[in-house]
């Protein structure tokens, strides 16, 4: 995946539901005001990037945005397109049911699909 100015981008690799995940590029972090006010304002401007980009291309009916952290503390942000017709719809798809790995090829159209114009 490709790096934005402060965030890696991730696909999360689970074929059910066309998932992204950010995670800043910055030590020690766990909560958004651990950001600088600068990062978060630069943090917001890439989770609207990436939300619109997935909007557009994917047609999502709708685009979930998550930060749990419970499990994983390093600050990440999740970014889920999603269908009214998705198998968890309209609850949350984390931790819904046994994610479905990609298989190569399908992962790589996935990663262009979401980051290509």
């Amino acid at each position: 995946m490709q790096n934005l100015p402060l965030c890696q981008v991730r696909l999360k690799d689970d074929c059910r539901f066309p998932w992204i995940v950010l995670i800043p590029r910055r030590s020690n972090l766990v909560e958004i005001f651990d950001l600088t006010p600068e990062d978060q304002s630069l943090l917001w401007g890439e989770i609207v990037q990436v939300s619109e980009h997935m909007k557009q291309h994917l047609h999502a009916h709708k685009i979930n945005i998550e930060i749990l952290g419970n499990r994983v503390r390093q600050l990440h942000i999740h970014i889920i397109a999603r269908y009214e017709n998705d198998d968890a719809w309209p609850n949350s798809v984390l931790n819904y049911g046994t994610p479905e790995p990609y298989l190569e090829h399908k992962m790589i159209q996935r990663i262009q699909d979401l980051t290509c114009d």
